[in-house]
């Protein structure tokens, strides 16, 4: 607790055991000395909500729950419900102090993230090591990063190994080892061992900053829920207090009974209708499950995506980087009249005078390594292949028409889905190599979670090889595939998936964020994937999945549909008991007690609701 709800806490327990010992005494039926006992408990619990109603009055802003308290406990006073008084602003008070806890809480879960703000940096100078604000770092200069501590800009790793611990950024626990030359972000815990890194980016554009900002910004994005309940207070108050006046006024002077009873029935209207129950169940429901999202590698950046996520129908998806890993491997071997490490040793050794990524992979799936020296003379033919001299054997590898130049007969029959590399030695065909682009291991689980989640479509729009999407579509089960496509195309492709999608359906679009920037802000929610150190992403989209996992996905789908169940459940909860409660004040069928309850005890029942957002997994 703050210091502030501590204080609030004593001030509850004093003014309950003040009441309860009045009650004993039955200081209620002491006239006027009962009276002056009772304001006692009362001013101990209620002064700050008086003055506040008397500020908001002298500004200009009559009708909140201050005001509503106020007249209501004041005027209970004035009709000798005495006890009455003093138990709703008991009560009251008791339900601002839950709200504040609950608050708190789920800003906690927010502010968790805030950790991965870096308070200084190594910065060698003059031989030694000075620690500095991130923000005074230059880029090009060299940080060193102990073990144990954060690391504060985004750089280049010079020197050093080390694990990185990326759980505050991606939700996983699994380190990711860094040595010279690869990239690392601002964030990241550095574990093991001692590390230098050439800064690459000024703080205020480093990976952390753009995230904490992200964040901090994400509240001021109203979900539609959040608006309407903000519009629905504006006027629901007032409306309740010239509703309490006339009730109050009309019936005794139609003749219906005498002033008091119609006035205590208006105070009762009064404690039902205050709003505090929607006014901060349904932010707080919103707040926890940008929260959660947060806790697994998921930024929302506000409620209206969280939203909007919650009605998804469509999922449409870049294929490379998001379904596939972006990196070749060698995924099939056919040889003709040889073994398949005969012809593997081949294609690898011929490759080597090629930085293709293609001949990079065939390379890496020739193990052992082959001895280079036994290539005596080769080039690369562009847009062909290579030719090399191996073993005095001359050895061709590339694609169909370079086979078709040397008058070689390649192997016929179905194309496989990948980039297929032909091999011949001395003048005679020795077989094939498929080289392709791998399947994320997620990519099917994620996909078959989306359908459970209640996806109705996924679509996969690529630029790549037809035969190699259809494939990869298929292994995968979406239920569209589109290849072939420039980023133009994909537009209008989502542009027409936009006007297909049923109503109230969202369409979500998913991609790297870098190539994908002009589909992400036309679909109704932008996705960017593996967002660690990628700009592009980041401001582009409306969600970020913080590493390259799509399984992120139907998770955030699930903590939005939550999210959006706990609101609807909170509004229509506490409307219903409301409006009931105040139907029953209307015709003399409820007492100050329920009045207490339709107000403190279904902002309570709201906010415990709310808070199950806060341990959403």
């Amino acid at each position: 607790m703050t210091r502030k709800q501590k204080k609030s806490l004593r001030r509850i327990i004093l003014s309950a055991a003040l009441y309860v010992l009045l009650l004993i005494i039955g200081a209620k039926d002491r006239g006027w000395l009962g009276l002056a006992l009772f304001l006692i408990p009362y001013a101990v619990i209620g002064w700050d909500v008086l003055w506040r109603a008397v500020r908001n009055i002298r500004n200009g802003q009559v009708f909140d729950e201050n005001f509503l308290m106020a007249v209501a406990t004041v005027g209970a006073f004035g009709c000798g419900e005495y006890s009455e008084a003093v138990a709703v602003m008991l009560f009251y008070q008791v339900g601002e102090l839950f709200q504040s806890v609950a608050v708190s809480r789920s800003r906690k879960s927010i502010s968790d993230l805030m950790d991965i703000r870096p308070d200084y940096a190594n910065v060698e100078r003059e031989g030694a090591l000075v620690q500095v604000d991130p923000e005074e770092v230059a880029v090009g200069d060299t940080i060193v990063i102990k073990p144990g501590e954060r690391v504060p800009l985004d750089g280049v790793v010079a020197e050093g190994t080390s694990a990185l611990d990326t759980a505050a950024l991606t939700g996983e626990s699994l380190p990711r080892r860094v040595s010279p030359g690869q990239e690392v972000i601002s964030g990241c815990i550095n574990q093991t061992g001692v590390l230098r890194v050439k800064v690459s980016k000024p703080y205020g554009e480093s990976t952390v900053a753009k995230i904490l900002d992200l964040v901090e910004n994400s509240a001021a994005k109203k979900a539609k829920a959040e608006n309407f309940i903000t519009r629905f207070a504006r006027y629901y108050t007032p409306a309740v207090v010239f509703a309490a006046l006339a009730l109050a006024i009309l019936p005794p002077v139609l003749g219906f009974g005498p002033f008091s009873m119609w006035v205590q029935r208006a105070l009762i209207f009064l404690v039902v209708s205050c709003p505090c129950a929607l006014v901060i169940s349904v932010p707080l429901s919103f707040f926890g499950g940008i929260g959660g999202a947060s806790r697994v590698g998921v930024l929302v950046k506000g409620g209206n995506y969280l939203e909007a996520l919650a009605k998804t129908g469509v999922v449409v998806m870049d294929k490379t980087g998001t379904l596939t890993k972006g990196s070749f491997a060698v995924t099939r071997i056919r040889p003709v009249n040889c073994s398949e490490q005969e012809l593997l040793e081949w294609a690898a050794l011929a490759e080597q005078f090629s930085s293709h990524p293609i001949s990079l992979s065939i390379r890496a799936a020739c193990r052992p390594a082959p001895d280079q020296s036994r290539v005596t003379d080769g080039a690369e033919i562009a847009g062909h292949g290579v030719k090399a001299v191996v073993d005095g054997r001359t050895v061709l590898a590339g694609n169909e028409k370079w086979m078709e130049v040397n008058h070689i007969r390649a192997a016929q029959g179905e194309k496989p889905a990948g980039t297929v590399v032909h091999v011949a030695v001395d003048g005679a065909y020795a077989g094939y190599l498929v080289v392709a682009d791998q399947i994320k291991e997620s990519a099917a689980p994620a996909l078959k979670a989306l359908k459970e989640a209640g996806v109705r479509r996924t679509v996969m729009l690529t630029g790549d090889d037809p035969a190699v999407a259809q494939a990869v579509g298929q292994q995968l089960g979406l239920d569209q595939v589109h290849a072939g496509l420039l980023p133009g195309d994909k537009v209008d492709w989502v542009e027409r998936l936009l006007q297909e999608k049923r109503p109230g359906e969202q369409l979500v679009f998913v991609g790297d964020g870098i190539n994908d920037a002009p589909v992400l802000s036309r679909a109704d929610i932008g996705v960017a994937m593996g967002a660690m150190g990628s700009d592009a992403a980041i401001e582009a989209a409306d969600v970020v999945l913080m590493d390259d996992d799509l399984s992120k996905l139907p998770v955030a789908v699930r903590i939005a549909r939550k999210t959006l169940a706990i609101v609807h459940q909170n509004i229509w909860f506490a409307l219903g008991v409301k409006f009931l409660v105040l139907f029953l004040s209307a015709i003399g069928r409820a007492n100050m007690w329920m009045a207490v309850f339709a107000d403190v005890g279904v902002s309570v029942i709201a906010i415990l609701n709310a808070g199950r957002m806060l341990k959403a997994k």
